[in-house]
């Protein structure tokens, strides 16, 4: 992790007003925080911008924390922080089960949401696992065209961003050349097969750079092109 940089929290909370609020102390203790109401949202956030550590609410609108966490789980071990007003024993259970890091049960004061975020922060952060992980996962800087993994990143070109944003987006899915042009090439140009594998062709290189001995753009015979990170060589 970069020391220069703030660690981001992202904030899942329904209730609009104590988002702001916890964000507010958050910032106060030197992190940077981005709020979330909807479910559905949770999951293509996490996967695109990779926040340090989750404060997940348990009831949400669109898809409960449960399920966000068990998603989750299946691709990141970011700290999970869950937050609910249900105080049943089964849900604690069940939430520390499905690889949450803590729990804290509403009402809650924030300066109380702030410690527990610390704690588990440091704890996580001390683990070679957790550090490995920061280093091998990808990030999307989509302001700058860039590409991260941990302190590393990538200067990608306009083309090369979006083409990896649209595999990005949607892991283990295969998208054909075409379908790949459809998505970079807003005026319908037209192009050829060959550019595609081009572009694809240095989209690679840049990303060898970040994550040496990983291969996460896959050719799949016939097809096209998949995103699957943390596995070696091609289909």
């Amino acid at each position: 992790m970069n020391a220069d940089r703030p660690q981001h929290i992202l904030v899942v909370e329904d209730e609009a007003k104590l988002a702001r609020l916890l964000a507010d102390y958050l910032a106060a203790a030197g992190y940077t925080a981005h709020c979330l109401a909807d479910g559905r949202e949770v999951v293509p956030w996490v996967r695109a911008h990779a926040p340090d550590l989750i404060l997940l609410d348990l009831m949400l609108p669109g898809r409960d924390g449960l399920e966000l966490c068990r998603e989750i789980r299946g691709f990141s071990r970011v700290p999970i922080v869950m937050a609910t007003a249900r105080v049943e024993e089964i849900d604690r259970l069940l939430g520390l089960e499905l690889g949450a890091d803590d729990y804290i049960c509403k009402p809650y004061s924030p300066r109380e949401v702030v410690a527990r975020v610390k704690a588990v922060l440091r704890r996580t952060a001390s683990t070679p696992e957790a550090a490995k992980e920061a280093s091998d996962r990808l990030a999307l800087d989509e302001a700058g065209y860039r590409v991260r993994a941990g302190e590393r990143e990538a200067e990608l070109t306009a083309v090369e961003f979006h083409l990896f944003a649209a595999l990005y987006g949607a892991p283990g899915r295969i998208f054909s050349r075409g379908q790949l042009m459809d998505r970079i090439y807003a005026d319908q140009r037209v192009v050829s097969d060959r550019t595609i594998d081009s572009h694809i062709k240095k989209l690679r290189r840049k990303l060898s750079e970040l994550l040496p001995g990983q291969e996460v753009i896959h050719s799949v015979y016939g097809a096209g092109y998949r995103y699957e990170p943390g596995r070696g060589g091609e289909s």
